[in-house]
């Protein structure tokens, strides 16, 4: 399918679906919140243990990934009902190693990488490994994944940049675009350089003539962020339509080159799921970012709405869209992985409950009080922890930071996709 037709497909599936609240997880009484909440405390306060005592050396190291992984495994059972199929995806060689991996190749890439960089690249690597295991195949951090999961920090990190003039953005975006369409273009500075080398790596992996789609994908998206610099210089003229349209081809290009680089090709029903599951992503993390993108002036369908109206019909048409989409997901054909499907959905519907409780004011109190029951933690909970999820975080970093410094060998750190856990 073209991107066209796929981003089309996907705003009419938006369109058609009820501003209403579907069918929910299931809910919790408080009484079994309150337990649930007592097991994170008990979690993070293991976490904060490990921070009294960075570790040094090899067997340090082994040992502290031992205790948390043991926290870890009894928090995800008690209070997020996980069992030892997803336990096992998500610590045995799944998630945890590859952003483990990512943390230890992006420092031979680059050792002034910092860490905020590599959870970054991380989250799309997870993204595109967990699509090699939905589609069937092994999960595995390729050059080609390592390569574009890198890219954006690094092109998002400059085009974010307030000292860097627009005209400099628009030459860096028009020489970038000209290289990921294979063309010999000389980079202009050291950033440029290690981009280049980004993109030779994919090439390195993916022939250009064989395997066009892969660069189609890589050119869609660097279009969608084109038009998203297009839109920024709109502001507040721009109009919902427009904003509903960037989000969405933003979201869905970026997770279908993830597609194409885990599997190469896709079918049509594959491509349709990929390519939703992308703009899924981008609602869940713009109604997460909603404060901060109302602030900066940033323009997504929630930082628009939230000024002028309650997110609440919004929100549940985001819920209904995430149904639609994970059925279209469990409808692919061919095996898949079974407790990956059950974690997708799980972890994307809780991150849009929880993103709802911490934003708290553009919702009405009803509202919040119907969702709040399909939340594992009372939202008050969650926002009265706020500032300590934040410091505990910091310090996570100096831990993450001991395990990079690690041989290739090491186990890696408990390094897990943040949906599946309260925000930071």
């Amino acid at each position: 399918m073209k991107m066209r037709e796929l981003l089309e497909d996907s705003i009419a599936l938006w369109h058609a679906c009820p501003a209403c609240l579907p069918p929910m997880p299931r809910a919790f009484s408080e009484e079994e919140q309150a337990i649930r909440e007592g097991q994170l405390d008990g979690f993070l306060e293991a976490i904060e243990a490990e921070l009294r005592s960075i570790p040094r050396t090899r067997a340090e190291r082994q040992a502290a990934r031992d205790r948390v992984t043991a926290a870890f495994v009894h928090f995800a059972q008690a209070a997020l009902d996980l069992d030892e199929q997803h336990i096992r995806l998500l610590l045995d060689g799944g998630f945890s190693a590859i952003g483990t991996n990512l943390g230890r190749q992006a420092r031979r890439f680059d050792p002034a990488v910092g860490v905020a960089d590599i959870f970054q690249a991380s989250r799309n690597a997870w993204t595109a490994c967990g699509l090699q295991a939905l589609l069937g195949g092994a999960m595995s951090l390729t050059p080609a994944i390592f390569a574009y999961s890198m890219l954006y920090p690094y092109t998002d990190n400059y085009l974010d940049e307030p000292a860097t003039s627009s005209e400099l953005k628009i030459a860096f975006s028009t020489r970038f675009g000209r290289r990921l369409a294979g063309e010999d273009v000389p980079p202009a500075n050291g950033r440029e350089a290690a981009i280049w080398r980004l993109v030779a790596m994919i090439e390195a992996q993916y022939d250009r003539a064989r395997c066009p789609q892969v660069f189609a994908s890589l050119r869609a998206i660097h279009r969608a962020q084109e038009n998203s610099l297009r839109l920024f210089r709109q502001g507040p003229s721009a109009g919902p339509a427009d904003i509903l349209r960037l989000g969405f081809e933003k979201g869905g290009a970026s997770v279908l080159a993830d597609g194409y680089l885990a599997a190469e090709t896709l079918s049509a029903d594959q491509a349709r799921f990929i390519f939703d599951w992308g703009v899924l992503l981008q609602l869940a993390d713009d109604l997460q970012d909603v404060g901060q993108d109302c602030r900066a002036g940033a323009l997504t369908l929630f930082s628009q709405a939230a000024p002028r109206e309650r997110l609440d019909e919004l929100t549940s048409r985001t819920l209904q869209f995430g149904r639609e989409v994970m059925r279209r997901m469990y409808d692919l054909p061919g095996p898949g992985c079974r407790a990956l499907k059950e974690l997708m959905e799980r972890s994307v519907s809780s991150m849009l409950i929880r993103s709802a409780g911490e934003a708290g004011g553009p919702y009405s109190r009803a509202y919040l009080a119907r969702l709040e029951p399909h939340s594992p933690f009372r939202f008050s909970f969650l926002n009265a922890r706020r500032n300590q999820f934040a410091r505990r975080s910091g310090l996570l970093i100096r831990l993450f930071e001991a395990f990079l410094e690690g041989d290739e060998d090491e186990p890696a750190f408990p390094l897990l996709p943040g949906a599946l856990m309260p925000r930071a």
